[in-house]
């Protein structure tokens, strides 16, 4: 028996952020207050499903956005 296939990991970058019109100085304290790493995300990126368990409704916006550039990334085979 085979193990179910993960989900599809959306990674969320600064480019997401400023896609959904985010100003990036806001959103630094917000990592903070979260207790997650800024400077990490600024150079990897966040998974979707982190920024999802902070249970806050602003990460909705980038996280469509993260979906958007990564469709759009496929269908455009990059």
């Amino acid at each position: 028996m085979t193990s179910p296939t993960p989900p599809c990991l959306t990674l969320v970058t600064v480019q997401d952020i400023r896609a959904a019109r985010y100003c990036l100085p806001g959103v630094r304290p917000w990592f903070r207050r979260h207790g997650l790493d800024w400077q990490a995300f600024l150079d990897a990126g966040i998974p979707a499903e982190t920024l999802r368990t902070t249970g806050d409704a602003l990460v909705e916006p980038v996280i469509a956005e993260a979906k958007a550039r990564e469709t759009a990334a496929v269908t455009h085979g990059r």
